[in-house]
């Protein structure tokens, strides 16, 4: 990716995003870093569910409340009421069903109204069509063994698959716990910086 080209990170405020594939919460868990307060609504029947002490290299526990709700339905109405009022920054909305465009627009319009920024982490294949970014998050496993590099599992590639504002990119990010940062890194061949500039 050239130098020139931004990454699209942290999501444009007073919008409702979307981000898919087997490390979605990860995107989830650096947009909340940033944002502070955070909500997270999710079905109370799903078996995995965000642990705070797992979350800890990402953000201070005590900063993100979790909602469950009983189903989809209740789950956009709980996202939407705290999209409108604006209170959390961010408002994190799990979905276990496709997303129909009156709900996304609905979304929108309150995430606008509240100025707040929504982000639902949806099922493989899924996505409305009112989404403003859809991303598509999963892991790139580094098995160089050479002296200058060592096996690394926690990079991660970041492909944003939907634009309404600008174009289409891959980035190969990773979390710098210390820092409590998003670092993107350059590929193998290329120089550092050479991929984008971090958050």
């Amino acid at each position: 990716m050239p130098a020139e080209y931004p990454f699209p990170f942290p999501l444009r405020p007073r919008r409702v995003h979307e981000a898919g594939g087997p490390l979605a919460a990860s995107l989830a868990a650096a947009s909340a870093a940033r944002a502070g307060d955070s909500l997270w609504v999710r079905p109370h029947w799903l078996s995995e569910m965000p642990n705070p002490a797992g979350l800890s290299a990402w953000l201070d526990p005590s900063r993100l409340l979790l909602a469950q709700a009983r189903d989809q339905t209740e789950v956009l109405a709980v996202a939407e009421d705290a999209l409108r009022d604006g209170a959390a920054p961010l408002v994190v909305i799990t979905l276990t069903e496709s997303l129909s465009l009156t709900a996304g627009r609905r979304l929108q319009l309150a995430a606008e109204a509240g100025g707040a920024t929504g982000l639902c982490l949806i099922p493989e294949g899924m996505g409305s069509p009112a989404a403003e970014t859809r991303w598509h998050c999963a892991p790139v496993f580094d098995a160089r063994t050479d002296a200058q590099a060592r096996p690394d599992s926690t990079l991660q590639c970041w492909r944003l698959i939907k634009n309404k504002e600008g174009t289409l990119g891959a980035w190969h990010v990773r979390w710098d716990a210390t820092a409590r940062r998003l670092v993107v890194v350059s590929p193998v061949g290329q120089r550092p910086g050479s991929a984008g500039a971090p958050d």
